[in-house]
């Protein structure tokens, strides 16, 4: 009867739920849009009731689609966008702010107070993180000073922090279970990545009390079952990864030194780097990849903050497509981006910058762009930042890297993963299954259940759908290369304040 996983991919554009077979395969699927909000300048929020409601929502219209229950189901594995801050009332369970999104930049501020205490080796060597408003620590800390009664209530233990896999796992519990894995805990800039536990010293630093913060445990384990009636029967919640881990585990990038870049909402390229941390030289982050039967593993990886949200730019902002499939056929009307350069900077920028006062910029603009230069320029702004990162990660790592493997919704555009392979000059591979985050989180899931018996059966799942292998010139690529840096320099601290 236990046929199926399901896996709840809540990211930040959109809640998915994906239902997968013993041989990998997807046999449903549905998704919804989730709103953001932009309350001030650089800030960016989600209702997190509203990212429960969708979640459900799908799972359940994914389940019908191929009428099935919780019967049917050998398990759950939830992935999730990362970072992301959600804080709620654990007596009443409603959240006491807005979730913050990782790409919200309001704690900018407070980021660079730390820096100026001297704090950026300390906290770099404990978690693996740079200081930025990209991670959870910050976040929290300005929920509790700027909500009325928020700190309050945590120092009285009343409150409850987690990222989206808590607060998903906390609904589906009826909440009863308040747990995040290792992969998600180390984006918080309150983990230590070493001892594998919750940093008191960075708790007391950023003010946040430890009472709020979720169990941890592994990402293949049975967290709990689900209690809530729209399954029809207990379901046990067994894989929990952030986004880019589960993508990284859905790669099947089981080796180290093997490397994966997801084109979503941002770019994030990790690779694998064993059982032992390498703190990056090169600004990129250390992070957990995933920790499984009491063995850690550890990822190298760069953060790039606009990719595909740059082409729903192009859609919503600037209204040249209607849709985001229509940036290919647009960007190939022209043989070349006629000499514009598009820095997608919206929020800052990532790795290997981190610059969170850059901003976006067009240069070399003439009368004879075109819409057509404008798409072509976008697409080539996201391959020139996976290419930044790619440079910095093969230095770090000290392993040349043979191929990149890609997934994520932009990595379908063709003349993307083209541009990608030019630039880099290595073959880009694209899987049959390019869901990779959700086949990852199933995959996390099904091992923890037995639906799955061992990585060996996993590794049967992961089958190439194209290869990219180089076709330019090199010499047109190193010019090319050499403006984009000149770009990058030109777009850097913009925003003074």
């Amino acid at each position: 009867m236990k046929n199926y996983i399901l896996a709840l991919d809540q990211g930040t554009t959109s809640s998915r739920a994906l239902i997968f077979d013993k041989s990998g395969s997807i046999c449903a699927q549905a998704h919804k849009e989730v709103r953001q909000h932009f309350p001030n300048p650089g800030w960016v929020e989600h209702e997190p009731n509203e990212i429960w409601s969708s979640q459900v929502s799908v799972a359940a219209e994914a389940m019908s689609k191929i009428n099935i229950t919780g019967k049917n189901l050998a398990g759950i594995g939830i992935t999730n966008q990362r970072e992301t801050t959600i804080v709620w009332d654990i007596h009443t369970g409603e959240p006491v702010y807005n979730a913050i999104v990782w790409q919200d930049r309001r704690t900018a501020t407070y980021c660079d107070e730390l820096k100026s205490r001297q704090l950026s080796e300390m906290i770099r060597h404990k978690t693996g993180l740079v200081i930025d408003a990209y991670f959870s620590g910050p976040k929290i800390k300005w929920i509790l000073d700027y909500v009325p009664g928020a700190r309050k209530l945590a120092e009285n233990g009343c409150l409850a922090f987690g990222t989206v896999d808590s607060w998903l796992v906390w609904k589906l519990t009826g909440g009863r279970t308040h747990v995040t894995d290792m992969s998600n805990a180390s984006r918080t800039m309150l983990f230590n990545i070493h001892n594998l536990c919750w940093d008191d010293e960075l708790l007391e630093i950023m003010g946040i009390p430890s009472s709020m913060m979720p169990r941890l445990a592994s990402s293949s384990e049975i967290y709990d079952h689900t209690k809530t009636a729209f399954f029809g029967s207990e379901v046990p919640i067994s894989g929990i990864a952030g986004d880019q881990q589960a993508a990284l585990f859905g790669q099947m990038c089981l080796e180290e030194g093997m490397v994966k870049n997801t084109y979503g909402t941002g770019c994030f390229m990790l690779m694998n780097t064993g059982g032992k941390p390498v703190i990056s030289e090169n600004k990129l982050l250390t992070t957990i990849a995933w920790q499984i039967g009491g063995e850690t593993t550890y990822a190298l990886e760069g953060s790039i903050f606009m990719a595909g949200a740059v082409i729903q730019w192009l859609r919503d902002g600037l209204g040249i497509i209607k849709s985001a499939a229509e940036v290919e056929e647009l960007a190939e009307k022209v043989p070349d981006n006629g000499n514009l350069y598009f820095v997608p900077a919206f929020t800052g920028m990532g790795a290997p910058y981190w610059d969170q006062y850059a901003r976006g910029m067009m240069i070399g603009v003439g009368r004879e762009t075109t819409t057509a230069h404008i798409a072509r320029a976008a697409l080539e702004g996201i391959a020139f930042q996976t290419m930044d990162v790619l440079k910095v990660m093969e230095l770090d790592a000290q392993i040349k890297i043979r191929e990149l493997r890609v997934d994520g919704g932009a990595s379908t555009n063709n003349l993307l993963m083209q541009i990608q392979a030019d630039l880099l000059e290595i073959p880009v591979v694209r899987p049959k299954i390019t869901e990779t985050t959700a086949l990852g989180a199933a995959l996390l899931s099904g091992l923890a259940t037995g639906f799955w018996t061992s990585i060996s059966d996993l590794l049967q799942q992961w089958q190439i759908n194209k290869r990219f292998d180089p076709q330019q010139d090199p010499a047109i690529a190193v010019q090319m290369k050499s403006l984009w840096a000149d770009a990058v320099k030109r777009a850097g601290g913009w925003i003074k304040e």
